[in-house]
């Protein structure tokens, strides 16, 4: 198959495409206000300038490293071969997985996919998913009804299969956030009405719905294993700051009993059969009245180190419930920004936070396993200047699903130490200039160490690993942690997830555009744009159990015509063009898939598969976008089907639920609604 041109579409708009209101509504407006790091950690070009060697990182590495993808982490050293586009490939064959005729940019209200395949919607905000659930009805809204039924903006979603069946999954899928003025009609938001509070209480949190495998995609079935989970919901806090002053409230004085979750936004599925939920943008559900001040100057540091601020907050929960206000509850805050595990195999079992993994503004929690067992937690925090961590255990997982292999392996995320990660480059710093430009090497690269932060054992005893602060306080406060530790300060690390073919692994940093400003840190090898509006797709060789990585960026994202991207040395004329990196999976082939969140050129966001591997390496090709206004979310790509999030369809400033810019799913007159999406082939797997 021929390649032909696919970035004639582009046109720079200049900034990402999410609207103001769904700023407003998702993270808290955080990218209209100052990003909360004002650590004095180094810039990167300090790294830069020490030289760093990459050899003894790879020494210090040894064989584990060599052993999982011991060409790329070679190639690390010297990236010659990638200073000029990869040599004609227009007669080869696409990499296997990736034979699609390529979805060109478009602004439609609908979910366009490639020719010869087919799409169906499997559940939308609204759908029942408990008994007694009403149908949806805009007009007709209650907090009991909304428990039953399928919640509000969809984003990660999970398909385990059935045991003993053939065509039976279940489909975990988390509610990010709500945005009421397109939930409500006649909305308003300087006076909620307690109904409306509690509905979006519960449009918040998971999903559980049993679905059955049809020639018509994925049908919602009444299945025993079904459920709704919650903003109050009760869970069980373990770990490090279960118990500790720093979570104990009027309600909870025991500092262990959690209620609800809030901002669920990626997350992981785990190898004995759970679900992994990251609670990300948590501060922007909490307020005081104008003028409120906080107890102390502690206080208030911790506060604005996680971005809240004490004025109204956009909802207003704060006038319904005190424990979201932090005037009159300061530790209610504290007990979200964690991993919550869930199982969903037992409708009636109580969800855990793990604060092990630290509290921070988690975007995923993506699950790796050594050849010994060590299970490693990959996990980055969705804010501009902030780090990328990971979780390695001292339990090892044990085989098998029977009731106490599940119960040891649901406590392995409970022991074990959490690093945080320093990068650094011999690329002269001169080379690193903020317009993107390759450096001489022919590509951006380096090598890091993850720098410990807190080691846990048994029963929440811990240990800090960074002098003057407590255990309790590195699990509730992370961030400071890792300010102190010296962790790198990175463009909006989001999902991470692991390439299960040769084991490397991948983050997306969607984009930053404060990177250069005056009193921000500058350009740097893994964050080589200033204003970085576009985004990059960083590649990490990890000892996934220990303390040295390699690294290259595999993408710099945006205009394949402008000089500042890169597309992993494949020639740009022949890629779709990619912009916002959100959301990572991978097919059984190993190729990278990425959805995106706030494409910053003109075209609505979608979904993208790249070539990992030989001499297609960067190929990037789009398999679908998204209706207008929205935002492609939880992708599950396998040999048969691709499953989509598609979140806030119609989100726009300058509509309205009453004027509305999309009428998706549904079409005609009907009211825009978030909502999952099955693709698939009728012959043959996808990408075949």
């Amino acid at each position: 198959m021929a390649l032909v041109p696919l970035n004639l579409f582009v046109n720079h708009r200049g900034k990402s495409s999410r609207q103001r209101v769904t700023c407003r509504y998702k993270c808290g407006d955080a990218c209209a206000h100052p990003a909360p790091n004002t650590s004095p950690n180094e810039y990167f070009g300090d790294v830069v300038r020490q030289a760093v060697s990459r050899r003894s990182v790879l020494q210090a590495t040894g064989v584990t490293v060599l052993a999982v993808g011991a060409g790329s982490a070679l190639a690390a050293c010297g990236r010659d071969d990638r200073t000029a586009p990869v040599a004609d490939v227009a007669h080869t064959e696409p990499a296997p997985g990736m034979n699609f005729t390529a979805v060109a940019p478009n602004t439609e209200d609908a979910v366009v996919i490639p020719d010869g395949y087919r799409q169906s919607v499997v559940i939308g905000w609204g759908d029942p998913v408990l008994p007694e659930a009403p149908p949806f009805d805009v007009n007709v809204q209650t907090a009991a009804a909304q428990r039953r039924q399928f919640g509000f903006n969809n984003d990660f979603a999970g398909l385990l299969p059935i045991d003993g069946t053939e065509d039976r999954y279940l489909l975990v899928v988390s509610h990010e956030y709500t945005t009421e003025q397109f939930m409500h009609p006649g909305y308003d938001p300087e006076a909620p009405t307690r109904e409306q509070f509690e509905i979006g209480l519960a449009a918040h949190g998971l999903s559980v719905v049993e679905v059955r495998r049809t020639p018509e995609g994925l049908e919602p079935v009444p299945g025993r294993y079904n459920r709704r989970i919650t903003g109050d919901t009760p869970f069980t806090l373990v770990g490090p700051a279960a118990g500790s002053d720093l979570v104990k409230t009027t309600a909870d004085p025991t500092g262990r009993a959690v209620v609800g979750t809030f901002n669920n936004c990626a997350g992981g599925l785990t190898p004995w059969g759970t679900v992994l939920s990251a609670e990300e943008n948590f501060h922007g559900y909490f307020g005081a009245a104008e003028g409120a001040e906080a107890g102390s100057p502690i206080q208030a540091d911790r506060l604005a180190r996680y971005g809240v601020k004490l004025e109204p907050s956009e909802r207003r929960w704060e006038t319904f419930d005190p424990r979201f206000d932090p005037t009159k509850e300061p530790n209610e805050i504290n007990r979200y920004g964690y991993i919550l595990e869930i199982n969903p195999w037992d409708p009636s079992s109580t969800p855990v936070k793990h604060s092990a993994l630290g509290r921070f503004k988690h975007e995923a929690a993506t699950i790796h396993v050594t050849d010994d067992g060590t299970v490693v937690a990959y996990s980055g925090d969705d804010e501009r200047f902030d780090y990328m961590y990971k979780f390695v255990s001292t339990k090892k997982i044990r085989p098998g699903k029977d009731p106490a292999a599940l119960a040891h392996n649901m406590t392995v995320l409970d022991e074990g130490t959490l690093y945080v990660a320093k990068l650094g480059s011999d690329i002269p710093a001169g080379e690193i200039d903020g317009s993107g430009r390759l450096p001489s090497a022919g590509a951006f690269t380096g090598t890091g160490t993850w720098l410990p932060l807190l080691r846990t054992e048994a029963g929440g005893r811990a240990e800090s690993l960074v002098p003057g602060i407590a255990a309790d306080e590195v699990a509730v406060f992370t961030r400071f942690a890792a300010d102190k530790a010296g962790a790198t300060k990175m463009d909006r690390p989001e999902d991470f997830e692991t390439n299960p073919v040769t084991g490397k692994v991948y983050l997306a940093l969607t984009n930053n555009d404060e990177r250069g400003l005056d009193g921000e840190p500058g350009p740097d090898a893994a964050n080589p744009r200033t204003d970085n509006k576009n985004g990059q797709v960083l590649e990490i060789v990890d000892d996934h159990a220990g303390t040295a990585f390699t690294w290259e960026l595999l993408l710099v994202c945006g205009d394949p015509a402008a000089a500042d991207t890169y597309y992993g040395g494949f020639d740009k004329s022949q890629v779709s063009p990619i912009s916002c990196p959100d959301n990572l999976a991978f097919d059984s082939h190993g190729n990278l898939w990425i959805s995106t969140d706030g494409n910053a050129l003109d075209g609505n966001d979608g979904l993208f598969a790249v070539a990992l591997e030989g001499p297609r390496r960067g190929e990037t090709r789009q398999f679908l976008t998204v209706p207008v206004g929205a935002e492609t979310c939880g992708p599950i790509v396998t040999d048969d089907l691709v499953v989509v999030c598609v979140q806030h369809p119609g989100e726009s400033d300058d509509h309205s639920l009453a004027d509305p810019l999309s009428h998706w799913p549904d079409g005609g007159d009907a009211v825009a609604r978030p909502a999952v999406v099955v693709v698939w082939r009728d012959e043959g797997p996808i990408g075949a």
